[in-house]
C-alpha cells in the first residue's frame, strides 16, 4: 500500500506541532473529544432538518477505551464520519479546519456552537503516540476507510469495514523514557482527571468504562464489576439559569472547583451579550490564600471556549486590585492561539475584562451597604491590595476603588469608616481630610500632634498599614477635599489671634531657633514654635517634599544599602505653651552650650515619639546621664 507523503509546508508544521506549538502534551485527550463533539454536532445539525437520521440528542455519545496491554487508547464517537476524500483533505493537509469549512458551507449563526476552528487538535494526539489510525464512516455513505500514521513519514489511506457512521480514533501510545510516562494515559484515574480538567462540560456524554473493587465481608475476596459511565457533567453551572439555583449548589462549586474548604462571601452570575458575549461565574473568597501576598501567587479566572477549558489562570481578565477573584468566563467571541492554549491580545479580552471588573466593583459597592459586618469582614482579608492597587496604578485606579477603602478613625472609637463617610462628617470648617500614621491605633492616640485636633472635633484617620499613606499621597483628594497629615508643617489650626501671636513670638525667638537649627543642622531643615501641639513639648513635622517622615520609615525598612536611604525633609517644632520653652529661652540668654544638648535631647525624643530610630543611642544615654546629674 502506498503512504502518500505530507506536503512540505505540512511536515514542517507537524514538527513545529509536536515539538513547539502545544506546551503541555495532556491537551491532546482535550483536542480529540473537542474533535468528537464537533463531528456529532455536524451530525445534529443535520437531523434537526433531515428526519431520516433517526437520531435525537440523547443518542450520541463519545466513547474512551483503554487497553494497558497493547498501550492502546480509542476514543469514538457516532457523529458525522468522513469520506475518504475528507480524510485526505482534513487529515492529509494540516491546519485544514473540516469543522470550519462545515460551519461556513452552511452558514451556521452565531449561535451554533463548533469547538475546531484551526485544524490543528488532530495532529496533538502525536506528542503521545507512535501511531495514530482513524476508522471512520460518513453519514450517507456505505464506505469506511481507515487512516494510518506514525507522524512526519507520512500517512495510509484504506478501505474497511465498520457497521456504524461516526469515528474512531486508536492512539498507540509511546515507550515510556525517565520524563514521560506515556503508559499513564491508559489508566482510568488520569482518563477521568483530563476529562474533568478540561471536558467536563462538552454537550454529549463521554463514557468510559470503570472497574469498581467491592469489598466484602471480612476474610472475603474483594470482586470486581466493570460499569460504563458518565465522566462530565455536560451542562455546566454557569449556563443554568439563577432562578434554578440555590446558594447551597453555587457555593458547592466554588469548594470543590477552586478546592477552597470556606465558603465564598458572595458570588456573581451574569450572562453578557453585546460586543463580548460571554457567560460569567466569579466568587469573593472569604479567606486569602496562604501565598496571596507573596511573588509566587497566580491570578487569573478560568476561562473556557464553548465549554473547553482553554487556560486554567487568565490574567488578563483581572486588574491586580481584584487578583482574589475566583471564578469562570466562558466565551466563543474571544480570539485564541493555534493551540488554543493562550489568548491573543484582541478588543474581546478588554472589553471581556472592563466588564468584570465593572461587576467585581458593582457587588462590592452592594456588599458595602447591605451587609456592612459582611464587608468589614472581608476587607480585612483584602482591603490591603485596594490600596496598593490606587498606588501601583499610579491614581488610574482611584474611581474604581475610592468608595470600597476602609480606615478605623477617632470617630466611634477606632471603627472602620469610608472615605463618604468621613466627608459626610466634616464640620463647616473643616478644610482638610486629617489622617494620622503610626503601628497601632493605640501608638497613634499617644501623638503629640492629636491632641489640639481632636480637640477641635476633627475626624482623624487611623493610618496603621504602610501602603496606607502612599495611597493617599497619590490620591491627593477626595470628593474634593485634600487629605492632610496631622504631621505636615502647614496644618492650620489655629485662630486670626493665635496665629498672630504665633508671628510675634516666632520674630522674638528667631535668633535662638536659628541657634538649635545649626546644632542638629544636618537632621532638621528648621526649628520654630508649633501651631499644632497642646500639652506635649516638642514634635516634628514633615517639612514640605514628597517624602513624609512615615515614608522615610516604611521605605528604609526595606532592604537596601545605606546609599540609598531615603530621607524627609523635618522641622522640629517647640510648643510655646510649655514650660520647657521657658527654660530654652534661658538657656539661649545664660548657657548656650547647655541648649545645644537640649536641642539633640528634643530632637532624639521627638525621633522615639514618631517611631524612629534615634542616629546615636551613646550620645543621648550620655545627654540624659548628665542633664539627671545637674
Amino acid at each position: 500500500m502506498e503512504t502518500k507523503q505530507f506536503k512540505a509546508e505540512s511536515k514542517r508544521l507537524l514538527d513545529m506541532m509536536i515539538n513547539s506549538i502545544y506546551t503541555n502534551k495532556e491537551i491532546f485527550l482535550r483536542e480529540i473529544i473537542s474533535n468528537a463533539s464537533d463531528a456529532i454536532d455536524k451530525l445534529y445539525f443535520k437531523s434537526l432538518t433531515d428526519t431520516s437520521i433517526g437520531l435525537n440528542k440523547d443518542d450520541f455519545a463519545i466513547n474512551i477505551a483503554a487497553d494497558k496491554e497493547k498501550r492502546t487508547l480509542t476514543v469514538s464517537d457516532n457523529g458525522i464520519g468522513m469520506t475518504e476524500d475528507e480524510l485526505e483533505n482534513n487529515l492529509g493537509t494540516i491546519a485544514q479546519s473540516g469543522s470550519l469549512a462545515f460551519k461556513n458551507d452552511n452558514e451556521l449563526g452565531e449561535d451554533v456552537d463548533i469547538i475546531g476552528q484551526f485544524g490543528v487538535g488532530f495532529y496533538s494526539t502525536f506528542m503521545v503516540a507512535k501511531e495514530v489510525q482513524v476508522l471512520t464512516k460518513a453519514y450517507g455513505s456505505d464506505k469506511a476507510y481507515l487512516w494510518k500514521s506514525n507522524g512526519v513519514d507520512g500517512y495510509t489511506i484504506e478501505p474497511a469495514e465498520k457497521d456504524t457512521v461516526g469515528t474512531t480514533i486508536t492512539m498507540i501510545l509511546k515507550d515510556d523514557t525517565e520524563d514521560d510516562k506515556y503508559s499513564e494515559y491508559c489508566e482510568e484515574w488520569r482518563i477521568t482527571q483530563l476529562v474533568k480538567k478540561y471536558s467536563d462540560y462538552i454537550r454529549f456524554p463521554i463514557k468510559m468504562e470503570v472497574e469498581h473493587t467491592n469489598y466484602a465481608e471480612e476474610g472475603k475476596e474483594p470482586t470486581s464489576t466493570v460499569e460504563v459511565e458518565t465522566l462530565n457533567s455536560m451542562t455546566p453551572i454557569w449556563k443554568k439559569n439563577k432562578n434554578e439555583l440555590t446558594e447551597e449548589e453555587y457555593n458547592k462549586f466554588y469548594t470543590e472547583k477552586f478546592l477552597d474548604y470556606q465558603e465564598p462571601v458572595t458570588h456573581i452570575h451574569s450572562h453578557n451579550e453585546g460586543i463580548a458575549t460571554y457567560d460569567a461565574l466569579l466568587y469573593i473568597p472569604s479567606k486569602a490564600p496562604f501565598d496571596y501576598y507573596s511573588k509566587d501567587y497566580e491570578k487569573g479566572l478560568q476561562l473556557y471556549s464553548s465549554g473547553v477549558l482553554i487556560m486554567d489562570k487568565c490574567a488578563d481578565l483581572l486588574p491586580d486590585w481584584f487578583s482574589f477573584v475566583k471564578g469562570v468566563i466562558d466565551s466563543e467571541d474571544l480570539s485564541l492561539n493555534i493551540s488554543r492554549e493562550m489568548l491573543q491580545q484582541d478588543r474581546q479580552v478588554k472589553i471581556i475584562a472592563k466588564n468584570v471588573e465593572k461587576s467585581i466593583k458593582n457587588e462590592l459597592t452592594k456588599l458595602l451597604k447591605n451587609d456592612r459586618e459582611k464587608y468589614e469582614k472581608f476587607f480585612e482579608v483584602f482591603g490591603l491590595q485596594f490600596k496598593f492597587g490606587i498606588y501601583q496604578s499610579y491614581g488610574s485606579a482611584i474611581e474604581t476603588l475610592k468608595d470600597l477603602l476602609m480606615f478605623k478613625s477617632t470617630f466611634e472609637d477606632g471603627k472602620n469608616v469610608t472615605l463618604k463617610e468621613y466627608v459626610s462628617r466634616m464640620k463647616e470648617d473643616q478644610k482638610y481630610i486629617y489622617y494620622a500614621c503610626g503601628e497601632t491605633k493605640e501608638r497613634i492616640d499617644k501623638l503629640p500632634q492629636i491632641e489640639k485636633i481632636k480637640d477641635k472635633g476633627y475626624e482623624v484617620l487611623y493610618m496603621t498599614q504602610d501602603v496606607d499613606e502612599f495611597c493617599v499621597k497619590v490620591m491627593i483628594n477626595y470628593d474634593g477635599k485634600t487629605f492632610k497629615s496631622i504631621s505636615d508643617a502647614d496644618i492650620d489650626l489655629d485662630t486670626e489671634e493665635e496665629k498672630e501671636e504665633a508671628k510675634k513670638l516666632d520674630e522674638e525667638n528667631k535668633d535662638m531657633f536659628d541657634f538649635m537649627q545649626k546644632a542638629i543642622s544636618d537632621k532638621v531643615k528648621t526649628v520654630r514654635l508649633s501651631k499644632k501641639l497642646k500639652s506635649h513639648p516638642v514634635c516634628l513635622s514633615s517639612d514640605g517634599g514628597m517624602i513624609s517622615i512615615e515614608m522615610e520609615k516604611v521605605l528604609n525598612a526595606m532592604p537596601q544599602n545605606d546609599a540609598n536611604r531615603v530621607k524627609a525633609e523635618k522641622a522640629l517644632e517647640i510648643n510655646p505653651n510649655h514650660e520647657i520653652f521657658g527654660k530654652l529661652k534661658a538657656l539661649y540668654a545664660d548657657d548656650k552650650d547647655t541648649l545645644t544638648e537640649y536641642t539633640k535631647l528634643l530632637y532624639d525624643q521627638a525621633l522615639l515619639i514618631e517611631g524612629l530610630s534615634i542616629d546615636d543611642p551613646v550620645e543621648f544615654a550620655n545627654l540624659v546621664c548628665k542633664l539627671m546629674t545637674k
